[in-house]
């Protein structure tokens, strides 16, 4: 027998190798990323470094103050039509939504996107899209990130890439300090629309339904997020944390979504939502 097999074979020394791998790969690893960024971050705000590739974060700063938007996500219950209502609004929106213009000629004022893997798969169509700025995290590789309309965000992922059992996400008002991640691109783009002064937000599309069916998407791209049946539940824990930062800093977030699972926002119709501010718009003419 090797010394490795007879170390396995013993229950005491396999474990202590168990956990000595764990501390090596995964929590050093973690430890050491956390420490990184938050010196970053340190240098950043206090305007130390003042060339990172968040700068023009701060170009939109409060930049609609005092102002609404809708955060269109691309769960199944979106419809083209939704889309035609939304022109003339501002919208966020993310990831496969792209896939659609060819049936509309709508598009999202601002688009946001952070994972490497739907990054890769979409971005023949992200690179033509035209849009004030693609917000976009910097889990993408640099090498990818070269366009002048790419605002590259921070994005704090805590815990999220290993495994847990315990849901827990934090909210950001400085996009240009931290975004956290929050299971999903629309949470973080919430954040952004906070800092950007957005205080009326409402979400479309946001089901956080995975069902069984594996009809996840608006527009299907070939990717199935291995841990879907346990993503509805992490993002809806992420939205109560925003729920409660918006409740303390007077921000209305409402779920314009057609059914899904959210329930943590109060729910709108969206038709009566665009009809109140075009009476609004006709009585003030």
């Amino acid at each position: 027998m090797t010394l490795k097999s007879i170390l396995k074979s013993n229950r005491f020394t396999n474990n202590l190798i168990t956990q000595i791998r764990k501390l090596q790969y995964n929590i050093i690893p973690y430890i050491s990323s956390i420490i990184i960024f938050n010196i970053k971050k340190i240098l950043r705000v206090t305007r130390i470094d003042k060339k990172s590739r968040y700068e023009k974060l701060r170009e939109i700063k409060n930049k609609h103050k005092g102002e609404r938007c809708f955060i269109v996500a691309t769960g199944p219950s979106l419809t083209i039509e939704d889309l035609e209502k939304l022109k003339n609004e501002i919208t966020f929106s993310m990831n496969s939504i792209c896939l659609a213009f060819d049936e509309t000629d709508w598009r999202p004022t601002y688009f946001g996107i952070q994972g490497v893997y739907v990054f890769n798969k979409l971005q023949k169509y992200i690179e033509k899209l035209d849009v004030q700025c693609k917000f976009i995290g910097d889990t993408i590789p640099k090498q990818k990130v070269y366009s002048d309309d790419y605002y590259v965000y921070p994005i704090n992922m805590l815990k999220h890439n290993m495994v847990h059992h315990r849901y827990k996400t934090k909210f950001s008002d400085d996009a240009f300090a931290v975004v956290y991640d929050g299971y999903s691109i629309t949470y973080s783009l919430i954040q952004i629309a906070v800092y950007m002064g957005f205080n009326e937000i409402y979400l479309l599309g946001a089901d956080c339904n995975y069902s069984s069916n594996m009809n996840h998407h608006f527009k299907e791209y070939d990717y199935v997020d291995p841990t879907f049946l346990l993503a509805g539940d992490k993002m809806i824990s992420a939205y109560k944390v925003a729920k409660k930062y918006a409740d303390r800093n007077n921000i209305k977030i409402y779920n314009a979504t057609r059914g899904g699972m959210l329930e943590v926002f109060e729910r709108v119709d969206l038709d009566a939502v665009l009809s109140e501010r075009n009476k609004g718009k006709f009585s003030a003419s």
